[in-house]
């Protein structure tokens, strides 16, 4: 029972362990404010003015280049071992991609439920709880894609994607127990790299994929199913309309717009991730890589 009180108290100093932020504007002056309200939630846009100037948080050069040499040796690992080729191998490197690529959102629900457990619960933690969901719901239905194309047909494939997974969560556990920042910034990276993988996908095989039919659970997930946690896990609404917006996605005629849209659901998940990092907020616009900074320039 002690060791769980230490455990328990020990999550919860590492909250901002390391990284405190400074105050952000997030809405320019005498910008109007407009409440959509929906069960259970209501969702403030800032409308008719730009955006206001957004302080953020710099990394410590050091967890920042340590986190950089865990993520790229696993992507370059996941890389030699499964070129894309254009062949139907690309969905099995895919399917090992998204499956240690949903994992930190349940680290950090683990660590968050367990913090709650014993009485830590900060206002906004709920809805944070519940965006963290919607994006592992998200990748979920990523993963189930990769599989009905044949991603996880190879025994070897399943194992070696689940063993990673399983000592990727319990890394992930233990750097959110005692910094926050450090977590997200791990999932940023990889977010980061998911999306340029499907990005080059669609540009060096973009005619092959446009012959290609969708898939039922894609068509289920992006076109019947109730949006809710989709809209749930796109925090930051873009006031351009840019390409990768979640609201302008292309309705799903081949293989290629699910892909499309996998790409652009790993860039939400970027974005959201680095508001996190730098804002300790989901929102927040434009949004920007992490960057890092000497140690004693590293944003306090």
């Amino acid at each position: 029972m002690w060791t769980l009180k230490v455990l328990a108290l020990s999550l919860v100093a590492g909250k901002s362990c390391g990284f405190q932020r400074a105050p952000t504007a997030l809405m320019a002056p005498g910008a109007s404010v407009h409440v959509q309200r929906s069960p259970g939630r209501s969702q403030l846009t800032v409308l008719a003015a730009a955006p206001a100037e957004i302080e953020r948080a710099t990394m410590d050069e050091r967890i920042f280049g340590f986190n950089k040499v865990v993520i790229d040796t696993v992507y370059d690992v996941i890389c030699l071992l499964y070129p894309v080729t254009g062949s139907e191998r690309d969905f099995a490197r895919f399917y090992v991609l998204e499956t240690v690529a949903r994992v930190p959102y349940f680290a950090y629900l683990s660590v968050m439920h367990l913090r709650e457990t014993f009485g830590d619960r900060d206002p906004g933690d709920s809805e944070r709880m519940r965006t963290h969901y919607a994006e592992a719901d998200n990748e979920l239905h990523h993963l189930l894609i990769m599989e009905s194309l044949g991603g996880n047909s190879s025994a070897v494939d399943r194992t070696l994607a689940q063993t990673m997974a399983f000592f990727y969560y319990w890394y992930v556990t233990v750097v959110y127990s005692f910094s926050e920042p450090a977590a997200y910034h791990l999932s940023e990276l990889i977010e980061d790299h998911a999306f340029n993988t499907y990005d080059g996908f669609l540009r060096d095989h973009g005619p092959k994929l446009k012959g290609m039919p969708v898939p039922d659970i894609a068509r289920k997930y992006y076109e019947r199913d109730d949006p809710f946690l989709f809209d749930q896990f796109c925090t930051v609404k873009e006031p351009d309309g840019g390409e990768f917006n979640s609201r302008s996605r292309p309705p799903l005629e081949s293989l290629y717009d699910v892909f499309v849209n996998i790409r652009n659901d790993e860039k939400e998940h970027w974005k959201t991730l680095c508001n996190l990092v730098q804002l300790d907020d989901t929102q927040g616009f434009p949004v920007q890589s992490t960057e890092p900074a000497p140690p004693q320039l590293a944003a306090p």
